[in-house]
Order: C-alpha cells, then structure tokens, then sequence
C-alpha cells in the first residue's frame, strides 16, 4: 500500500504491512497484531480524528452495500476494537507537509521531502 486509507474488517494473514510505504491501515479486532510486520510501521491506538474518519467510511460502506456485519461494528463502535498501522516514514513526511503548510510555504510537499531526505 503506498497511499490512502484501507480499512480491514476481518482476519489479517501474517506479514501484513510488510512492504507498506504510505497510507493508514484501520483494522478491526486487536487480535490481528500479532500478524503485522512492525519492521517500518508503527501499531497505533486510534485518535478522535480516526474514530471520525474510520465511523464516516463505515456509513458509506452500509450506505453503498446494506452490510449488516458492518452496521453491527458501527452501532456498537469502540475505537479500542481497532488499531491504526501508520508507516513510520509516512507519518514523518505527514508531519513535516503540516508544518510547511502552517508556514505558508509555496510547495510544502517538495520542502518536506527535502527536509525528509536531509533528516533520514
């Protein structure tokens, strides 16, 4: 996975996220962390944003396929029911496009991959 958002509703196989340079991974169900790769990705709790994030994409899922698995995860939602696995490079480029971004830079993504390249 190289960008973007998947949200896993179901069992991981091993070495999940092996490989994974962008992108945020939602999973359901903390028993799937011994089934990721942690080698270059960090196995985070979800914050208020992500419960946002990850409740809107479920109602677009029920919106578009009537899932009743789905409507159950969402009608009994606990953010502590997933994990976020969130590349580590991914999140450092992330955090340096927002600090360029807030300093009004012309090109914040060309400075943070700069800064990225200078800092790695």
């Amino acid at each position: 996975m190289t960008g973007d958002v998947a949200v896993i509703l179901g069992s991981i196989g091993r070495n999940f996220a092996a490989g994974m340079s962008g992108g945020v991974a939602y999973i359901y169900g903390k028993h799937n962390k011994k089934n990721i790769n942690d080698e270059l990705v960090s196995i985070l709790d979800l914050d208020n944003d992500d419960e946002a994030k990850l409740k809107q994409i479920l109602k677009n899922h029920i919106a578009h396929t009537n899932s009743k698995y789905v409507s159950n995860i969402l009608k009994n939602f606990n953010k502590d029911d997933f994990i976020k696995v969130l590349p580590n490079d991914y999140a450092k480029i992330m955090k340096f496009i927002d600090e360029y971004k807030k300093s009004g830079s012309a090109n914040p993504e060309l400075d943070a991959f700069n800064k990225f390249m200078e800092v790695r």
